[in-house]
């Protein structure tokens, strides 16, 4: 046929869409997209809205993407086994040695120097490069072995002993990172440097909300910890994702959440009726401007005005039993609390939040690590078990992801002097351990092994972004395909690294 009896392209054709849509058929297209007709109708029931984004979304965020990418990119890309997460992040750098990661053969050595075939040349901070030694410590603590499972906790965690069959611990995490403000920042964004969106962003852009009236981050921070490392709020900072997905923080006191409430004098009658206004300005500005900032804005204002009314119903204890205080603890009843903000979080759980942070300061023990580590232990060990036990009678452990964890361990050496009851040690970021229980872990196991000393991994070695990337697959995404296209590099949170901790997966 001759090119003047072939059929008009219609505007915008280009052979590279023309071949597009000969690969698309509905049969490849209803394979590729792995759900086939059970993804079009939860499209349907869910408005348009697979992975927490529109279609029509995600194609105004990435223009390059076919209509293939975008609906491939769209629906969860596995089977999720957690439908919420809470994360207890304990700032500072807890130390392995004086909770999961028993070694009795350092009581042996205590004041004997490091060996250098332990060591390898391996780089120090500058506040212990200059020690003439580097003195062994063995921890003071007594290890027993608890639950089915014959785990050895430390006495310092009596309650955490009795929830242990329920915990996955992790004893082979390691990172790059060797200072608090790169490590905490690597852990919660996947960069060592300021500037990438928070995990909990990332859940939230990716997953949405399952409670229109209530964030879908929501960051809790101790009211009554050492403030020995700063917190701040970038660590549950957006990034580049629009402002809609950065995590709320609730506070203790008269205002849970800064500027929430209406002004002095102001009854809010006319609220609903000023809110739609604005979202029509907005609406009209953006009509002009095309910024994705103004859809974010009309969405934090409506969020905000249905945050009125759900607030202080979830942020009230006033309601729970005398039993559910006793479980968590005497300081439960003091809102702001560490045990507070447990209770808090299975609340908010309870309310579909997707992603819930716990941060509880005081870890970093560079001396009088014996005391320090018995009152952070003693501030949080019954709240933490509390929250499993809770969880679990709830029927809510089967489908939450629960984490505890700091950014990195603690060296097997003193810093500074070193007496028999008292010590400090150095930050450690070669192997350190936390754990996980819950949805898809496996329960009642040690995962990862560590020398004699702690020093370095020997068996199952988990980086952070593996630890990333679980946390993710454990959700329903894959982390490499999980992108977000920013000044023209597709960005991730595991940015080039990262596998799936498949040994601890249930």
């Amino acid at each position: 046929m001759c090119d003047s009896h072939r059929s008009p392209k219609p505007p915008g054709w280009s052979p590279d869409l023309d071949q597009l849509q000969k690969q698309l058929n509905r049969r490849r297209f209803l394979t590729r997209t792995a759900m086939g007709l059970g993804s079009i109708a939860l499209g349907s029931l869910m408005g348009n809205t697979l992975l927490g984004k529109s279609i029509s979304k995600i194609a105004s965020e990435d223009a390059s993407l076919s209509l293939e990418q975008e609906i491939l990119q769209a629906i969860p890309h596995l089977v999720p086994k957690a439908k919420r997460v809470v994360y207890l992040f304990m700032s500072g750098g807890p130390s392995q040695f004086e909770t999961f990661d028993y070694k009795p053969k350092l009581l042996d050595m205590f004041g004997q120097p490091l060996p250098d075939s332990v060591r390898q040349g391996q780089r120090l901070t500058g506040m212990s490069a200059g020690q003439a030694i580097l003195p062994v410590v063995p921890s003071i603590y007594k290890f027993n072995q608890y639950g089915k499972s014959n785990t050895w906790v430390s006495e310092l965690l009596p309650h955490t002993a009795q929830v242990v069959d329920e915990l996955c611990i992790i004893k082979s995490m390691h990172s790059e990172a060797i200072n608090h403000d790169p490590a905490i920042t690597f852990f919660q964004t996947g960069n060592q440097l300021p500037g990438r969106p928070s995990i909990g962003s990332w859940i939230s852009y990716g997953l949405g909300t399952d409670n229109q009236n209530l964030p879908s981050f929501i960051v809790l921070v101790s009211k009554n910890a050492v403030k020995d490392q700063p917190l701040y709020a970038r660590l549950w900072g957006n990034g580049f994702l629009a402002s809609e997905h950065q995590g709320v923080q609730f506070r203790a006191g008269k205002d849970p959440v800064l500027f929430l409430d209406n002004p002095e004098g102001y009854d809010g009658e006319d609220r609903e009726e000023m809110l739609q206004s604005l979202k029509e300005l907005n609406e009209y500005q953006n009509e002009v401007n095309k910024d994705p900032e103004i859809e974010a804005r009309i969405a934090q204002y409506e969020m905000a005005y249905r945050m009125q009314t759900s607030i202080p119903e979830v942020m009230s204890l006033k309601d729970e039993p005398d039993e559910v205080f006793e479980l968590y603890g005497p300081d439960s009843r003091d809102p702001g609390t560490y045990a507070a903000n447990c209770i808090l979080a299975r609340k908010l759980l309870e309310k579909d939040v997707k992603f819930v942070q716990l941060y509880h300061q005081g870890w970093d023990h560079h001396g009088g690590l014996p005391a320090g580590m018995a009152k952070q232990c003693k501030d949080t060990d019954q709240a933490t078990a509390a929250l499993i036990k809770d969880l679990k009678r709830r029927g809510l452990l089967e489908d939450t992801l629960v984490i505890w964890g700091g950014e990195f361990g603690r060296t097997v050496y003193s810093q500074g002097k070193l007496f028999p009851d008292n010590y400090g040690r150095d930050h450690h970021p070669r192997n350190f351990a936390m754990w996980m229980a819950g949805a898809g872990v496996k329960a009642g196991m040690s995962y990862g092994e560590t020398d004699d000393f702690s020093y370095n991994i020997v068996k199952d070695p988990v980086h952070v972004h593996d630890f990333q990337a679980t946390l993710l697959h454990l959700m329903g995404i894959d982390h490499e395909r999980f992108t977000y296209k920013y000044q023209g590099r597709r960005f991730r949170l595991t940015d080039v690294h990262g596998k799936v901790i498949k040994g601890i997966l249930s």
